[in-house]
């Protein structure tokens, strides 16, 4: 598929489909892989309305798109956000297409979302609106179609509302259609820090690769991930020595006692005014003399702009898309190891798989077991992505895409879908 020439901010389907056609340029892909490849299977737009606690009824527009399912059942988050678009939900399930498969598990990828300001509504109201969004998509998902799970401003008790909505609706008690659940209903133990974790064992493999004289770490975003991110590096003797929210950033040169930090987050919601430490912007704690920075907030957060004033040595993806593919070109040519986010931060949906899979068998893990396959499965997947690109000669963001459309065509060859340069029918 070929991206149109404009001078307009590029929408976020076509950012997906600028990093992808790097990697089919490299593989000379055909146009007929690449139209199997960049068009959805399924597109679903909904309505919902919901009676609001005032006796009003609003209606809210939903989606959800499965994108490949090639692999297997499609999989991918639930995001509620006031500002979501069907182009981003599209490019989301893109990616998470290639993610699964770079993680090496049996799934093809969706992705879906309600347009709303989980802020605004009542505890009530946001149960309403899940269930409804449930009843809205219910003949398209399930344990062997699609099994969706949370997203931005989703969570484990939204999970349990659903897969209760759905299980009544097809009257007979379905755990596997939902992951990210409360253990009590399905859920699997280490799922909270799923994606943490995964990105710790990551960036300890990267560490092997790319030795450092230092281990100073910033870390961009105090929330879910970036808190738990500082917590098991803390635990395991790693300096930190920056870390921000919303609110602003903090910098300590010896390290932040991370366990003070958290209790002190809790208490007033920000890092901000923590003792001893000095007052940082976010802008700031990216440009910051350290060893490994961590973006783990928003999207597009290193760029052209100033991607050049990067000091790190390893610069690792926990966030979505937080480095545009120009700032990913700059910090290769500067020698600066970036772990792109389909790797660095698959940990939450590699967890999702064995939540499925658990249910599937009714037989649970506990924590200690999903780490040590979660560990497995993350060093697996690093060591594909880092030999590719050494063989191709190309930063591991290219790398990964490169891996994951190989795997994928062969998939899509042994199905009979496909096979290069001959005409079956």
């Amino acid at each position: 598929m070929i991206l149109p020439a404009h001078d307009m901010e590029p929408t976020s389907w076509e950012n997906a489909l600028r990093q992808f056609n790097e990697a089919a340029k490299i593989l000379g892909l055909d146009s007929n892989l690449l139209e199997i490849l960049t068009n959805p299977k399924l597109i679903i737009q909904v309505s919902i309305p919901v009676r609001m606690d005032d006796c009003s009824v609003k209606v809210f527009q939903g989606f959800r798109v499965q994108f490949n399912d090639f692999p297997g059942p499609t999989k991918g988050g639930i995001r509620f956000h006031p500002e979501v678009t069907l182009d981003e939900v599209k490019a989301l399930a893109f990616w998470m297409t290639w993610k699964n498969i770079i993680a090496d598990i049996p799934y093809g990828g969706a992705k879906g979302a309600v347009v709303c300001d989980t802020k605004t509504l009542s505890e009530t109201e946001l149960e309403r609106l899940s269930r409804g969004y449930v009843q809205a998509i219910r003949k398209f998902i399930g344990p062997r179609d699609d099994i969706p799970a949370p997203d931005v401003y989703t969570n484990e008790t939204i999970m349990a509302w659903m897969m209760d909505e759905y299980s009544k609706l097809v009257g007979h008690n379905v755990y596997g259609v939902f992951t990210g659940k409360p253990v009590e209903l399905g859920g699997s133990e280490g799922r909270i820090e799923a994606t943490a974790r995964g990105g710790f064992f990551v960036l300890r493999e990267a560490l092997k690769k790319k030795r450092l004289k230092g281990q100073r770490i910033a870390i961009q975003g105090f929330g879910n991930v970036g808190s738990e991110m500082a917590r098991i590096l803390f635990e395991n003797s790693f300096k930190v020595i920056a870390v921000s929210d919303s609110k602003g950033g903090i910098y300590k040169e010896d390290g932040i006692d991370i366990n003070n930090l958290l209790a002190f987050k809790k208490e007033t919601n920000s890092v901000t005014g923590f003792k001893r430490c000095k007052a940082i912007t976010n802008e700031e704690l990216l440009e910051i003399n350290c060893d490994i920075l961590i973006p783990a907030a928003l999207q597009n957060q290193i760029t052209d702009a100033n991607a050049k004033n990067i000091k790190a040595g390893i610069v690792l993806e926990l966030a979505n898309g937080p480095l545009t593919a120009e700032a990913r070109r700059i910090l290769y040519d500067k020698g600066i190891l970036v772990v792109p986010d389909m790797l660095a931060n698959s940990g939450g949906v590699t967890v999702s798989y064995f939540e499925w899979v658990q249910n599937n068998i009714g037989y649970f893990w506990d924590r200690a077991t999903v780490e040590t396959e979660l560990e497995k499965k993350m060093v697996k997947a690093f060591n594909n992505i880092y030999e590719t690109s050494k063989d191709f000669n190309v930063n591991l963001g290219t790398a990964a895409y490169i891996f994951a459309v190989q795997k994928m065509v062969r998939i899509i060859e042994l199905r009979g879908f496909y096979k290069h340069g001959v005409c079956k029918y």
